[in-house]
């Protein structure tokens, strides 16, 4: 992997996030991979059940945006950050973020941990 296949994996979480496509969201992971929403908590494990954990939470369309570009690659690990934005209840709340991401042969996402601070 490099910068650009990781900027280009970002993009197509963000598209993956906004339409909660689910075949977008399949073509992100490994058959394999395991997403940790919280550095505390067991992950999630397997695309599957990704898809169907992503597909059972959703934010209400419109109410969020979403930039992240790659900060450092090394081979098959990445550091992504960025901002995750929302608007609800007439205010804006902006999160950000950092994202662990370990990649395949194939440029799937293996492994997927997502650290993130609300902006005061």
């Amino acid at each position: 992997m490099d910068r650009d296949d990781v900027a280009q994996w970002l993009d197509r979480y963000s598209e993956a996030w906004r339409t909660y496509d689910p075949d977008a969201i399949r073509s992100l992971f490994s058959e394999d991979a395991e997403l940790f929403d919280h550095p505390w908590e067991e992950p999630i494990v397997g695309r599957a059940a990704i898809v169907e954990d992503w597909l059972a939470d959703r934010d209400e369309a419109g109410t969020y945006e979403s930039s992240y570009e790659p900060w450092a690659v090394d081979g098959r690990r990445a550091v992504g950050v960025g901002t995750s934005t929302y608007h609800v209840n007439g205010g804006v709340r902006v999160f950000h973020n950092a994202f662990l991401l370990e990649f395949d042969d194939q440029g799937a996402c293996r492994s997927f941990r997502d650290i993130y601070l609300e902006q005061p």
